[in-house]
């Protein structure tokens, strides 16, 4: 096991202190083939909790929301437009539910582009990012510009939930020396 890899108390802290530190982190794929690639995080959105009207717990405790009712580390998938899986992060502690998407990774840009390059579907609903031996996330010495922005694609859940800024993002224009 890589000693450089997230431990479960980075993960069960409140979403809003994670997702922005999540960004720059290294995402691990390790495939069937035996091959692992590195993918530096570029882009996150928070999602917190059941009063947040844009997360999914909103609606309360469902089959599909299950694992955000869980310990943070574990993995959280769901499928949109009956093509696209979208790649979410639980954090927090038990019973709170919270969850960070997956946007970005270097040299992929948006959830369903990154998930189809690193191969994710249904299976890895619950897959615990700090057991894993398919996906785990590592620290990075490297420093990053770190913005924030309103979230994407949720103007259903009205201006309130839409202008907060929880979207986090690496500037890329500005790179820190």
């Amino acid at each position: 096991m890589n000693s450089s890899r997230l431990a479960a108390s980075f993960f069960s802290r409140d979403v809003l202190i994670v997702a922005p530190e999540l960004v720059g982190k290294i995402l691990v794929r390790s495939f069937e083939n035996g091959s692992v690639e590195r993918f530096v995080i570029t882009e996150v959105e928070a999602y917190r909790g059941e009063e947040d009207l844009a997360c999914h717990a909103s609606k309360g405790r469902t089959a599909r929301t299950e694992v955000m009712y869980h310990r943070g580390g574990l993995v959280y998938v769901y499928l949109i437009y009956g093509m696209y899986w979208m790649l979410n992060f639980v954090t927090g502690e038990p019973n709170n539910p919270q969850a960070i998407l997956i946007r970005g990774i270097a040299g992929y840009s948006g959830p369903g582009r990154l998930t189809k390059r690193l191969s994710v579907g249904k299976d890895f609903y619950g897959e615990d990012l700090i057991i894993s031996s398919r996906m785990w996330v590592e620290e990075n010495n490297e420093e990053y510009n770190i913005m924030t922005g309103s979230r994407i694609g949720i103007d259903y859940a009205g201006n309130e939930w839409v202008s907060k800024p929880w979207r986090y993002y690496i500037n890329d224009k500005i790179k820190i020396k």
